[in-house]
């Protein structure tokens, strides 16, 4: 046999797939392609399966191949748990329920109050989703705890605040467990009910109804205060589940009536959240009413709802009839004596009637007055907060060198002559032309005003950013601003005041409106005496302080010309209200010829929210830069003045006499003991070694005059923004 051939028989095979290679790369490729089919329609069996064994509201969570318990941080990031204790009661809640948590997987963190800087942390709590809870306790007299008394005391200022809004906090989720006792009736869990209506009113959002533990265990819903946790607790943690699953569920938005929760009713209901959001929004832009939600579905009585749907026989109509008469007469009997008592100005023992009635005090203590006797209040100014923080002091820190930490701001009187359209207190003080009512002696105003200040500065210690060294200062008074509200020259023992505050060598600086001249020419030297020149016409002041005398025009001229008589230190208060007052330059400059003052503050005027009794709007704010202008045209028309100061935060400047520019430099600021050694001097001389405010003038720093680059601004102080950029903060 030939080789050759045995060579080819055993290769043809090979040649044979080589020519048919095509055929088999296709059988190949086709094999594989059904291997990938059918690889892929196991898959999507199993993934239906799977799918099928969750809930709808977690097959939403699931995008992008990421598993639901990935997703569930985006809903829920982390709990933070807030406490203000006394006992440590409300520390242990807390770490109760930072374990039950836990135990779903989410984060959390336990925080002390007092710990907790508000005014630069709260808003972050909108920005990073947390459920934040709020365990508080209700202390001595209704007040919060130590711990809490100064994040209480900041968030109730600012869900009073119009600069904050009523969407500050939109955003931040919360609940709220309150720890009191029901003994004390009148204030049983009273700081958690506040919380929680702080934040709601600041357009936090509630996700579960707030809860109320009680220590008495004869009154406690479920037989003891950690059994009234327990119950909460369960429902909270019910509610957080839910939040981590995404689902939507309606919480209580705080307006519903008293045992008829509509959530409660109608929980398994779901709402897309931006609708319920829009309620809550709409509901706090449309009802002035406060929440009134209550812990447990408290039902209305049931002696009212029988008196309302009970059936009367015929016969008894009647008596009925004769009963509600008689009622109807005692009445009108009342009516009449209370009448004439108020028409008298005298009570039943013959007295002058208290200036403050139940109704007004109720009014001013939620402004944050702390009210002294019947006539007088004392209220913390902001500045003063911010000075103990190191964050800048007050314009007439600027222009007169006072220490804002130092200064106590009062009144003697808080009735009024005026009802401007700008008042920062819409008008909630009393009015009148004379002094009319029951008057307390000056001792005691005064050493209760000192005592109630000190109170307040008290609630700073231990506070994030307070200085211990102005901390100790402010608790001794230095200056005090008759300014609060009011008209502090009404009451007739104003100058026995005066001599008590400078025998405690604190400076004085006394406001009037103008409507009494008699006593502002009867009134003793002061420190500063303030005259509030709101418009130059005597149409534009009728418009703009809407005064109560009749002849209040002569009266403006009159006290001008007596504040011209005085030896010491005089102020114009010029406030600006855009479209009202700044066109009438000609006539200020003839009003500032008539008084003749030392000093010139023109500022422009502060919005402080809607009110029923007053059209002023933030269309009538003036820019700083518009009231830069008017008073550089002021200054033209008065040749004898020129601008000194400025502090742009609070939208002010000073217009000052030349007389106290030495030089090249000016001379605005006070020496505080110079001055106390000239008003001792006058009074055991009773009255005859007078002297000017050039006796106690002090030399101006740079940093406060115009033009330079810290625009009134202490340079000792650290400037504070807050936050928050995008939301406006004006005013001062």
């Amino acid at each position: 046999m030939d080789p050759s051939m045995d060579t080819w028989d055993l290769s043809s095979p090979l040649i044979s797939l080589w020519i048919n290679r095509f055929y088999i790369y296709l059988g190949f490729a086709f094999s594989i392609s059904l291997w990938i089919c059918v690889q892929i329609v196991i898959k999507k069996q199993d993934r239906n399966i799977q799918e099928n064994s969750f809930p709808k509201t977690t097959q939403d969570l699931m995008r992008n191949g990421y598993v639901s318990l990935q997703k569930k941080d985006i809903f829920v990031p982390g709990v933070k748990i807030f406490y203000g204790s006394q006992t440590g009661t409300a520390k242990g809640f807390a770490t109760v329920l930072a374990e039950a948590v836990v135990s779903l997987d989410l984060p959390v963190a336990i925080i002390n109050l007092k710990e907790y800087d508000p005014d630069d942390c709260l808003i972050e709590e909108v920005t990073g989703k947390h459920v934040c809870v709020f365990l508080v306790a209700t202390y001595t007299d209704g007040r919060p705890t130590e711990s809490a008394e100064w994040f209480c005391s900041w968030l109730e200022d600012a869900s009073r605040d119009f600069r904050f809004g009523k969407t500050y906090l939109k955003g931040m989720r919360y609940a709220v467990f309150g720890l009191g006792n029901s003994a004390y009736a009148s204030h049983f869990n009273k700081v958690g009910k506040n919380v929680d209506k702080w934040l709601w009113m600041l357009g936090a959002h509630r996700v579960v109804s707030r809860g109320e533990g009680d220590c008495d265990v004869v009154k406690s819903k479920h037989g003891s205060i950690e059994a009234d946790f327990r119950a909460w607790k369960a429902m909270f943690i019910s509610q957080l589940q839910a939040l981590q699953k995404g689902e939507r569920k309606k919480s209580c938005g705080g307006h519903c009536k008293k045992g008829k929760c509509k959530s409660q009713q109608h929980g398994s209901e779901e709402r897309e959240e931006g609708s319920l959001e829009q309620d809550e929004l709409h509901h706090r832009d449309t009802e002035e009413e406060e929440p009134s939600e209550g812990s447990s579905g408290e039902e209305f009585g049931g002696e009212d709802q029988q008196s309302v749907n009970s059936i009367v026989d015929v016969e008894d109509l009647g008596k009925i009839m004769d009963h509600m008469k008689k009622e109807k007469r005692e009445k009108e009997q009342q009516e009449a004596k209370t009448s004439l008592l108020v028409n008298m100005g005298r009570n039943e023992d013959g007295e002058g009637r208290a200036m403050i009635t139940p109704a007004l005090r109720e009014a001013l203590t939620k402004q944050g007055y702390q009210l002294i006797g019947s006539h007088s209040g004392v209220k913390l100014c902001r500045w003063t907060k911010s000075m103990l923080r190191g964050r800048g002091g007050c314009y007439k820190h600027t222009f007169y060198g006072i220490e804002s930490h130092r200064c106590m701001e009062t009144t003697p009187s808080l009735a009024c002559a005026n009802k401007c359209v700008f008042c920062w207190r819409h008008h909630t003080n009393p009015v009148g032309t004379a002094w009319r009512w029951k008057m307390d002696q000056p001792e005691m105003i005064l050493k209760e005003a000192i005592e109630n200040h000190q109170n307040m500065i008290k609630q700073f210690k231990g506070v994030p950013g307070v200085k211990a060294e102005r901390f100790e200062e402010g608790m001794a008074v230095k200056h005090c601003a008759l300014s609060l509200v009011g008209e502090p020259i009404m009451y007739p023992e104003i100058n026995s005041f005066l001599k008590l505050l400078h025998q405690r060598r604190i400076s004085s600086f006394l406001v009037t409106n103008a409507q009494f001249p008699a006593e502002i020419r009867n009134l003793k030297p002061v420190t500063q005496l303030y005259v509030s020149v709101d418009a130059s016409t005597k149409e534009s002041l009728k418009k703009i302080d809407r005064p109560l005398f009749k002849d209040f025009w002569q009266r403006f001229l009159d006290s001008l010309k007596a504040l011209a008589a005085k030896q010491q230190r005089t102020v114009y208060r010029l406030t600006l209200v855009k479209a009202w007052n700044v066109d009438e330059l000609q006539a200020y400059a003839q009003l500032v010829s008539l008084g003749n003052p030392d000093f010139i503050e023109v500022k422009g005027v502060t919005y402080c929210g809607e009110s029923s009794a007053s059209s002023l709007t933030m269309a009538h704010v003036p820019w700083h830069e518009e009231v830069v202008q008017f008073v550089l045209e002021l200054v033209d028309l008065i040749p004898d003045y020129e601008i000194a100061c400025e502090h742009e935060h609070s939208n002010c400047l000073l217009i000052a006499h030349k007389k106290f520019k030495i030089g090249s430099e000016w001379w605005t600021w006070i020496d505080y003991n110079r001055f106390q050694e000239l008003i001792q001097e006058y009074e055991d001389s009773g009255g005859s070694k007078t002297f000017s405010a050039k006796d106690y003038m002090a030399r101006t720093p740079h940093w406060a005059l115009f033009g330079a680059s810290e625009r009134g601004f202490d340079p000792k102080d650290t400037r504070h923004q807050r936050k928050n950029k995008s939301k406006a903060i004006s005013g001062c």
